[in-house]
């Protein structure tokens, strides 16, 4: 019966926005006991040199619903909160993930934009990977769930930090109005669309951005994938070519990104972490972001394609270049070797 209760459990949790199906690797634990987990959570916290393996284990092996059932019995018991009491126990990168897992997916995504944009400096790096590589749906609780955390609007924010067409192009993303997929395929569409991309960049003097934009910011991503093919037949360079050639930094970058989603999102990702795995200096903040935010929604398609590109596993990858309590929490997050 308990065998069941879990599949079904995994069923329901199967698809995600824009009938994409949902490959989570962190699912909600059956025979769920939110009163002894914050128990639990309270001696780790209360330990003598505090036991992280404790909370890790528990935290990491929770759906972000049942995270929220946990906190609220802590608070209950501890009378303080939980995410400050983790605050003052944890520290480093190990504090940055489990407090990471204590939001929503759309609560992080906002937190993790609201961070790239704060003080002096922007990290345009982590603005184009959130905002070119999140769907419409996701983008449009990201701003909602943004204005509740921060009273402010996410588009101003982005326009106060970013300028030029770079600004443009991530104003014209988070308002999300990209068309949603549809059953007919318009070929006229598809060919008017891949002939302007053209014209508006390699087959004219300078580039006309604006046409870029539009393009790329509000077709359906369906569209956008024919839209690629057809672009051969004008252009003697493909589209990312084409970007390369036409545009430079954080542009060129969104652009790629943008191009390298529509082709394969999951893909987009395992190379992220690979990037962020490579040398000895681990890119901690980018494997984290990812992975949090990643694991209830398609980190499984995103290990997935780890393996078949990269020749080793996601979970071997931080084995070798992680360690400790954060390496056991990522290698949960990961939800085992594949």
């Amino acid at each position: 019966m308990a065998l069941v209760s879990e599949i079904l459990t995994k069923l329901t949790l199967s698809y995600g926005g824009e009938g994409e199906p949902k490959c989570p690797t962190v699912v909600p634990v059956y025979d769920f006991n939110p009163e002894e987990d914050a128990a639990k959570i309270e001696t780790a916290i209360k330990t003598k040199g505090i036991d992280e393996q404790k909370i890790i284990e528990i935290l990491t092996k929770r759906s972000c619903s049942q995270r929220a059932e946990i906190a609220f019995e802590y608070e209950k018991r501890a009378k303080k909160d939980l995410v400050s009491a983790l605050k003052g126990a944890l520290s480093g990168s190990l504090e940055h993930l489990i407090l990471g897992l204590m939001k929503s997916t759309a609560q992080y995504d906002a937190s993790e934009l609201k961070s790239s944009m704060k003080g002096l400096g922007t990290d345009e790096e982590t603005l184009i990977e959130m905002v070119c590589s999140r769907s419409k749906e996701e983008l449009m609780e990201i701003k909602k769930v943004y204005r509740e955390m921060f009273k402010k609007e996410l588009e101003k924010d982005v326009s106060g930090d970013t300028s030029g067409d770079f600004a443009k192009l991530l104003l014209a993303l988070v308002q999300a109005k990209r068309d949603e997929p549809s059953n007919v395929v318009d070929y006229e569409k598809i060919d008017n669309d891949a002939r302007s991309l053209y014209e508006a960049g390699v087959n004219r003097k300078g580039t006309d951005v604006t046409t870029w934009i539009s393009i790329f910011s509000e077709r359906s991503v369906p569209h956008l994938q024919k839209v690629f093919e057809r672009y051969k037949r004008y252009s003697p360079y493909d589209i990312k070519e084409s970007i390369r050639k036409e545009v430079k930094g954080d542009l060129e970058k969104s652009f790629l990104t943008l191009v390298e989603c529509m082709e394969n999102k999951h893909l987009y990702f395992a190379s992220r972490l690979n990037d962020a795995m490579k040398s000895k200096s681990v890119k901690d903040k980018v494997v984290t972001r990812i992975i949090v935010s990643r694991c209830e929604v398609d980190l499984m398609k995103v290990c997935t394609e780890f393996k078949r590109n990269f020749g080793k596993s996601l979970y071997q990858t931080i084995l070798e270049h992680t360690k400790g309590d954060y390496q056991r929490a990522l290698l949960n997050l990961c939800g085992g070797d594949d």
